[in-house]
């Protein structure tokens, strides 16, 4: 199939619009319109990784961390990131990164983070705001539902697990056409009073250009009228981190047992015990020490992520144990869950799990 099939429907899922500024998620290396029969799945993408996708036959390179995060003036060969970028476009092999944008989905690596610990009753610990915004549109009664469901058709009416959602409410609407006017109802020169529909719903701003799109196409009326408005409500399903909870509570270092064995971590770098027992965790994969006073404040027994550095694990102050897996540890599990989506979608695309371990830390036991 062409990369663009691929990579269309990875950005279906998690949105380039919602990585973070200084991320570089996104086809790195390749041609939109190349033909890929296989593909590849890492978590980094290093040297071994394409010297992997050679030898295994893989067009294209899935990875959730990208190769290049800022611009590239030379190409020598002096740095890793510039013999990647050089071995991969030798031999005609694509590099597409999904990195925060991934992250910061309901149904990405946090998500994944919280099923292989168990956690039940999840949900994101820092939403985001101002991705929400209120289509308002008027439509004659007659119209009316072919309007609302060409607007949910296209992405619109959807707030947490509810679908087509959208409030309703009749009234008179009054126009009047020049005589340049071919009116669907009512006469060119005559104000005109119409039984309209006020349809009111939600929608990503992302969206807007396909939501405005199926409006206009499935509305009779020559002019539509319609407003929209800007929201700061959070996004429910978009954000930073994730918090759930343990069927049953667990003593403090009992459940670092439990995260050892799960996360496969050689070691976890903690906060003094707090004395009290685990119920409710806050997750985050790779460096996700920003978020620790969000995690305060939704009541976690334990912050789990990776990257903290000395000085932050004082901020715990007693309130939250923090525990550092790793930044790789709490992240490897990405790779699963890229494979899981792709399969499921592609059924006849090969893809197959790197044998590299991309670490770039290693442990002295």
């Amino acid at each position: 199939m062409k990369l663009n099939e691929l990579t269309s429907y990875l950005e279906s899922l998690a949105p380039l619009a919602y990585q973070e500024d200084y991320d570089n998620a996104g086809l790195i290396v390749g041609r939109p319109e190349m033909e890929v029969h296989r593909a590849l799945v890492s978590l980094d993408c290093t040297e071994a990784v394409v010297n992997e996708a050679i030898a295994t036959n893989c067009q294209v390179i899935v990875s959730h961390h990208p190769i290049v995060f800022r611009g590239l003036k030379k190409f020598n060969g002096k740095t890793y990131v510039e013999r990647v970028v050089e071995k991969a476009i030798r031999n005609n092999i694509a590099i597409y990164a999904i990195h925060t944008n991934l992250d910061n989905m309901i149904a990405g690596v946090n998500a994944k983070i919280c099923e292989t610990l168990g956690l039940k009753n999840c949900r994101i610990l820092s939403p985001k705001h101002n991705l929400l915004k209120k289509l308002v549109t008027y439509a004659p009664q007659s119209h009316a539902d072919t309007v609302r469901n060409a607007l949910f058709a296209a992405g619109a009416g959807n707030i947490g697990n509810y679908s087509e959602t959208s409030f309703n409410a009749e009234g008179t609407g009054t126009f009047k056409g020049n005589d340049q006017t071919n009116p669907y109802v009512g006469e060119p020169g005559k104000r005109h009073l119409e039984n309209e529909v006020r349809i009111e719903t939600v929608y990503p701003a992302i969206l807007e250009s396909k939501i405005l799109m199926a409006l206009v196409l499935n509305h009779p009326y020559e002019e539509v009228a319609y407003d929209l408005y800007s929201l700061t409500n959070q996004n429910q399903q978009v954000g930073s981190g994730m918090i759930g909870e343990l069927d049953n509570a667990l003593a403090e270092e009992a459940f670092l047992h439990h995260v050892k064995e799960k996360m496969h971590c050689h070691v976890i770098r903690h906060t003094e015990y707090t004395g009290k027992s685990v119920k409710r965790v806050a997750v985050c994969g790779g460096a996700g020490g920003f978020l620790l006073k969000q995690a305060i404040a939704a009541g976690a027994d334990v912050f789990i992520t990776g990257d903290y550095k000395y000085h932050e694990f004082f901020d715990a102050d007693g309130k939250v144990l923090i525990a550092d897996v790793g930044h790789f540890e709490s992240e490897q599990f990405t790779q699963q869950l890229l494979y899981e989506i792709i399969t499921k979608k592609f059924t006849n695309f090969a893809v197959r799990l790197t044998e590299v371990n991309t670490n770039p830390v290693k442990y002295f036991i």
